[in-house]
């Protein structure tokens, strides 16, 4: 176990977790709503730390991140727990329990940087359940990383404070925007606003910014819910920012719900455009052509993609430009 980051002690040994927009107040012997965090004697703890769930190495394009140094592969890792409930969690079974009642392996962050040397992975990924629940073995982590000059990329819900997010040394995020706010209130158990607050932060901290949006048949898949995660991408995040449509299957309590029609994707993505966002994608539809990146002023394919197979095609990678008409393409790589 390790000491908690951003709490405080309150009166009658309880304190109160500061990580993310629940602020949980524990009382002594008991958990927070992340099952992460433990108040033992009036100090808060970090009883996930080093509880290692999950353990691969993903190509990027998997988290998914596509502007974002496109082809490599990270090393991706998480701890059980999270701080939503999603009826439609398609990673439950480890997301949805507590870090110490399913499998892991006890692990250091030295160890997880020293896989990422290993495997010549530039960078490490926090994803798979929610990272913001095992900040401090994600901190930890990150922090010896840049000593090595590798990435971080924190695949994430969001809800987390401001203050955590500002002293995380993470390079790009991609953060789930799941629907309006009564979505959240009975899908999620949670609240949108911090969700957006978050997005904005993290662009005005330079961290680099892809967005995802579920879409659940008869749950957020209307116009309006459309619009308004594509208007708030385009107005508070630039159109630049990369949008991604992914499509649904049945899963955890929402077994009932059929996959999204990839014609709901296909209007997603094209209302995207029509816009004004410059680069929108669509996910979990292998082989669909709206996986691959296309010049926002002449067509051109620049990254073609099918599955995890990414292949560079009309990108000039020294200049960032397009090889057929020159147009400034917004990529890291």
């Amino acid at each position: 176990m390790r000491e908690a980051m951003f709490y405080e002690k309150l009166d009658d040994n309880k304190v109160r977790c500061n990580l993310c927009p629940r602020h949980c107040i524990i009382n002594n012997g008991k958990r927070g709503f992340c099952w992460n965090k433990q108040n033992i004697n009036g100090t808060l703890y970090a009883i996930g730390y080093g509880k290692v769930c999950s353990l691969a190495i993903d190509p990027i394009e998997k988290k998914p991140l596509f502007h974002f140094y496109p082809t490599t592969k990270v090393v991706s890792l998480a701890i059980g727990g999270c701080n939503f409930r999603c009826l439609h969690c398609q990673n439950w079974t480890i997301s949805q329990f507590p870090p110490d009642e399913i499998p892991y392996r006890e692990m250091t962050p030295e160890e997880i940087v020293e896989i990422a040397i290993k495997y010549n992975c530039p960078g490490i990924s926090y994803t798979y359940t929610e990272p913001t629940v095992y900040y401090e073995f994600m901190y930890d982590t990150s922090v010896i990383a840049k000593e090595y000059n590798l990435f971080n990329v924190m695949i994430t819900n969001g809800y987390i404070e401001k203050e955590p997010l500002k002293a995380l040394p993470v390079d790009a995020m991609n953060i789930d925007i799941k629907g309006n706010t009564d979505f959240y209130k009975k899908v999620c158990k949670a609240t949108l606003e911090p969700v957006l607050e978050t997005c904005k932060l993290a662009k005005r901290l330079g961290i680099h910014v892809e967005v995802t949006n579920l879409i659940v048949p008869g749950y957020n898949d209307n116009i309006d819910d459309l619009l308004f995660i594509i208007h708030f991408v385009r107005d508070e995040l630039g159109r630049e920012t990369p949008l991604h449509f992914s499509r649904f299957h049945p899963d955890y309590k929402l077994t009932d719900v059929p996959p999204t029609p990839i014609e709901t994707l296909e209007m997603a993505r094209n209302l995207a455009i029509e816009e004004g966002l410059k680069y929108v994608y669509i996910g979990n539809v292998p082989g669909h052509e709206g996986e691959n990146t296309y010049c926002p002023n002449c067509g051109a394919l620049l990254i073609e993609r099918y599955i995890f197979n990414t292949k560079i095609v009309y990108l000039d990678v020294e200049t960032k430009r397009c090889k057929i008409c020159g147009e400034k393409i917004d990529i890291i790589i």
